[in-house]
């Protein structure tokens, strides 16, 4: 992308050990990539991440530091757009560590596709012992698709957006999903249903380092239930009418009490045959129903409130 403006922009927020893991290896690919820079943008209230931004800068890394107060990952997402100068944003998380080429072959997928942006793998690695549970779920286990496939949606663990075609839509992160999570599914699906496409790119990973405290049966329960409920939401909260809002309510109740009850019998099913898979999963498949079931009658699940 001969002359592009490319920032790379890394929302934080009290993870000061991970940022300083992860931002010497994302430095390492944007010093080989003219007109690059990291933006750094700090979501606590006092500038905690400061201190790690200011000891690369003194060693002439090309990083940038924001502060921006506002709760909220919306408002950290929103002002990633705004700092952004040029013509590419590549968002990726404070714990994130992307594989060797990764931001070249982010760009040469982006300059061969076109479109409003590009989506790459992220693979979940368990810092410690796994719980047998866990692992008979698979639950740390992300889907892939074919180089080029089309999405119409995704998150912004690994994504690169065409700010031209971000700016072109008029699309912003929604404050609605402020504390409740959800505002990146929101934004990538209101731009492709105004026309921009996503393009997935295998051969770009990024590894997700996923802590001990992550690694429960509590968190993957409550993270599906938060799913399941930003789902139904996000559809609810994008409606054009009133009409339209109630068919995304039903629809949402029905396929989650689907979800519930098909979960529950797997989950039984599995207790009974000794499948820790099949036991773990309808588990999980019976809180992500209740999540949507939740949210059609105007449920809110509040993960990130402070």
């Amino acid at each position: 992308m001969t002359d592009a403006q490319i920032t790379v922009g890394i929302l934080t927020f009290r993870r000061p050990e991970g940022l300083a893991s992860t931002l010497p290896r994302v430095l390492e690919q944007v010093v080989d990539v003219p007109g690059a820079e990291v933006l750094v943008v700090d979501n606590d209230s006092v500038p905690s991440a400061r201190p790690v931004v200011d000891a690369l800068r003194a060693q002439g890394s090309p990083v940038r530091y924001v502060h921006e107060p506002e709760p909220g990952i919306v408002a950290g997402r929103n002002r990633a757009l705004d700092e952004a100068p040029g013509d590419v944003l590549v968002f990726l998380d404070d714990d994130e560590l992307p594989a060797p080429g990764w931001l070249r072959t982010m760009l040469d997928a982006h300059e061969r596709f076109g479109g409003a942006g590009v989506v790459g793998p992220v693979l979940g690695k368990i810092e410690g012992e796994l719980d047998p549970w866990i692992a008979a779920g698979r639950f740390f286990e992300r889907k892939r698709y074919p180089t080029g496939t089309v999405l119409p949606l995704a998150g912004t663990g690994n994504l690169l957006l065409d700010l031209p075609s971000v700016r072109r839509h008029g699309t912003r992160f929604d404050d609605a999903f402020r504390v409740s999570g959800g505002s990146d599914t929101a934004f990538t699906r209101e731009l492709t249903a105004a026309g921009g496409q996503l393009f997935w790119c295998d051969e770009a990973p990024v590894l997700d380092v996923v802590p001990t405290e992550r690694a429960t049966r509590r968190w993957v329960v409550r993270r599906a239930f938060r799913s399941g409920n930003s789902r139904v939401r996000v559809a609810v909260h994008q409606a054009t009418s009133v009409p339209a809002q109630l068919r995304h309510r039903v629809r949402g109740a029905s396929a989650g009490a689907v979800r519930i009850g098909g979960g529950a019998l797997r989950a039984t099913l599995g207790t009974v045959a000794r499948r820790p898979d099949h036991q773990a999963r309808g588990v999980r498949t019976v809180a992500r129903g209740a999540g949507m079931v939740a949210a059609a009658f105007g449920g809110v699940y509040e993960e990130y409130r402070r």
